[in-house]
């Protein structure tokens, strides 16, 4: 008898476990028969071969006419075709590399034949029919009525291996199975009146009829559902455990001197927000909170609240960025709001005072062994940098909180180095501007506590997003730089985005499209500009920005853009985030179909930022049907990041959105699907919690404690465990 452990090779022979190995990456019973079917086939009424049309998914009692084996021309192997008929036309029958049925193919025998109908040749044919020969002497009717009705399983397959290959094989695998252990507890599955693990495999497989199939399938969706709840509840509880330095407000300080140097109100949803951080931070077990809100909704004040906190009380702050071009925006509004707050030791700097520090990669020499001096010494509060902050040269003197902007650019190794630097576990606060759906947020981020930002500080301006299809209407784009133009005359100032630097493979016709010219467009900054400059744009001031250029260049022309001196900014996405420029009004997006819908949300969120409204304006030559074009009308209806983020989530990958892209491993999640199973995800993670606190060890569970250990020992457990 075989386990959910036991080796392929042991059940199917050495020959198919390869291919099994090799093309499905199943190398156990386990491994196999988690490999579940796409849908069934059901065997129905049967057809009369005289109507059969290719495509149909039919059943056919027929009798053997003929059968020939024969080899195949020009390559290694055997076709056997077998004629069937059931006296009003013919059907074939086609078996390859599998000569031994022509033994029980005998003419005149009878047969209930189930397949899909192709053509070959002209010819219809059931390429590898499921079958069931009727014995000599048998009731046909009562063989019709066994064989009819039956489900039968289709399988996602290859050429090498297919449906009814599978299929044979997982037969075997059932049919060697001994008892199964099952982890779920008991109590749950009484609970939800699941079937066990065994009958919830054999039936997925197997099943007697499709209500009976959907249980199974919801079964073995919960298990998924239900493990990785689990994995973060304890996880969440461990970290309950962890001592930290307590980091509680105090009166009198810097905090409460930024606080009042303010020059505008919190919005209530900032102010609940940072009362949620203020009680986490206060507790002597390290704050664990992703906080998401839509763009320009004020997380980074928020943040800087939360640094100013530590630095009250001893310690310090690393603000991790993503790109130089965010950090140093970073480093400039943290100098702009903090002001004298922020020149500790300097003359004019406040009594409470505290220094900052800048780290990347691009430094000079003597600005990083300053800024390395400022944050070894405790001198500097606040540390802002890129992932130079993680070398092995970055010391802090009481590294306190760790504040990670854009999370989801950084990968597991790069988080821990920096925890890494502090003496005890330090508190942790991650922000995203990108609005995560509340299921995804329970199955990525569930071991952390959730602090959103929906509303948008008073003042902010609303934005108009319009699609230009260029192609269809190139006088749209004409109208697109007049527009530009006249916010310009406004005393205003625009962003013009490329999807690419150069574009080394486009030819100077190419760049007839932004006049309407062309129908292959090839949009590129280092292209776009000049064009711009010498052409609608004429006589404005423009300059590029992208991650090509030098960090200094990068900061002067930013520098330049933020002070007014330059009108249009012609940019790749190195503005997609943390760029905070409340004169710009208007942005242009050249091909806009190339970007996600996350990412043009990002990019909008650079406009509308001060007292005038924004406009977004979607370049395309998107045809009006096309799945991107689709994605830039959803873009263009709606302000509402969350709602954006849903129909973002329907369009890509599960495994990209759990975790599986970043850590390279197959998922154990195979039928968890984070929006359609939400309801599904609300009960695993109740109870989880419930099992959780009922016994932390999982000792009553022996079968869970080892299923939960083998996830927390895969790569993907080990992504969503220091996310």
């Amino acid at each position: 008898m075989a386990t959910l452990e036991s080796k392929l090779v042991d059940v199917v022979g050495d020959r198919t476990a390869k291919v099994l190995a090799s093309t499905m990456g199943a190398r156990s019973v386990d491994d196999l028969l988690r490999h579940y079917p796409r849908r069934y086939v059901v065997r129905g009424e049967l057809t009369d071969i005289s109507t059969l049309k290719e495509d149909d998914e039919v059943t056919i009692l027929a009798q053997i006419h003929s059968a020939n084996t024969r080899t195949l021309q020009g390559r290694r192997g055997t076709i056997l075709e077998v004629v069937v008929t059931d006296g009003t036309a013919k059907l074939s029958l086609t078996f390859f590399n599998q000569p031994w049925r022509e033994r029980e193919m005998r003419v005149g025998r009878q047969g209930l034949f189930a397949g899909k109908v192709g053509v070959f040749k002209g010819k219809r044919q059931l390429a590898h029919p499921d079958y069931e020969l009727i014995p000599e002497g048998s009731d046909v009717d009562s063989a019709v009525d066994d064989f009819a009705g039956k489900y039968l399983p289709v399988y996602p397959a290859t050429s090498k291996l297919p449906s009814w290959k599978i299929a044979q094989c997982i037969e075997l695998a059932i049919g060697a199975l001994d008892e199964l252990p099952d982890f779920l507890p008991e109590q749950i599955r009484i609970k939800h009146r699941y079937p066990t693990l065994k009958e919830a495999l054999v039936t997925l497989h197997q099943p007697q009829d499709i209500d009976e199939a959907e249980m199974a399938r919801e079964r073995l969706t919960f298990d998924e559902a239900f493990l990785l709840q689990l994995l973060l509840v304890v996880r969440r509880a461990e970290l309950k455990k962890l001592n930290a330095t307590a980091r509680p407000t105090r009166s009198g300080g810097l905090l409460e001197a930024f606080d009042s140097s303010l020059p505008f109100t919190l919005t209530p949803g900032q102010r609940d927000v940072i009362a949620e951080i203020e009680s986490d931070m206060s507790a002597s077990h390290p704050m664990h909170r992703l906080l998401q809100g839509e763009v320009g909704s004020g997380k980074t004040v928020v943040a800087i609240r939360a640094a100013l906190a530590v630095i009250d009380s001893g310690g310090q702050a690393a603000m991790l960025a993503p790109t130089e071009v965010l950090a140093s925006q970073h480093m400039r509004t943290l100098e702009k709001l903090l002001g004298p707050l922020a020149q500790g030791g300097m003359l004019g700097g406040s009594e409470h005072a505290t220094q900052i520090a800048l780290i990347t990669g691009s430094q000079t020499t003597v600005a990083r062994k300053e800024s390395l001096a400022l944050a070894a010494s405790g001198q500097a509060g606040i540390i802002v940098g890129t992932h130079a902050l993680l070398g092995e040269s970055v010391a802090f003197a009481d590294l306190g909180l760790i504040i990670v902007d854009e999370q989801h650019r950084f990968g597991v190794e790069q988080r821990d180095a920096l925890k890494a630097k502090a003496e005890s576990p330090p508190h942790l606060l991650v922000m995203t501007a990108t609005p995560i759906p509340r299921t995804v947020a329970m199955t990525v981020f569930g071991d952390l506590d959730i602090s959103t930002l929906r509303e948008l500080p008073l003042g902010r301006q609303p934005i108009s997003t319009h699609v230009i299809p260029a192609m269809d209407k190139p006088a749209f784009l004409d109208r697109a730089w007049e527009r530009i133009r006249e916010e310009v005359a406004k005393g205003h100032q625009a962003y013009v985005v490329a999807p690419r630097i150069s574009a080394t493979d486009a030819t100077n016709s190419d760049m007839d499209f932004l006049f309407g010219t062309s129908s292959t467009p090839i949009v590129s900054v280092e292209e776009l500009a000049p064009t711009l400059h010498a052409g609608p744009l004429k006589g404005l001031r423009i300059a590029v920005l992208h991650g090509q250029l030098s960090t200094d260049e990068k900061n002067t022309t930013m520098q330049a853009f933020t002070d007014g001196e330059i009108d249009v900014l012609v940019s790749t996405t190195v503005i997609e985030v943390g760029v905070d420029v409340p004169n710009a009004t208007i942005m242009v997006v050249m091909d806009a179909d190339r970007f996600g819908i996350s990412q043009l949300h990002q990019l909008r969120g650079r406009i509308g930022r001060g007292s005038s409204a924004g406009l977004c304006l979607l370049v395309t030559n998107a045809g009006s049907d096309a799945p991107s074009r689709v994605r830039l009308d959803a873009v263009a209806s709606t302000l509402d990041g969350f709602e954006l983020s849903r129909i973002d989530l329907e369009q890509r990958r599960e495994g990209d959105v759990l975790g599986v892209s970043q850590s390279g491993t197959r998922s154990h999640l195979r039928l968890l699907r984070v929006l359609r199973d939400e309801s599904l995800i609300d009960i695993a993670r109740t109870d989880a919690q419930e099992i959780v606190a009922e016994d932390f060890s999982l000792a009553l569970w022996p079968q869970l404690a080892k299923e939960l250990k083998l996830l927390q020992a895969d790569e993907i457990a080990e992504y969503i465990d220091k996310g």
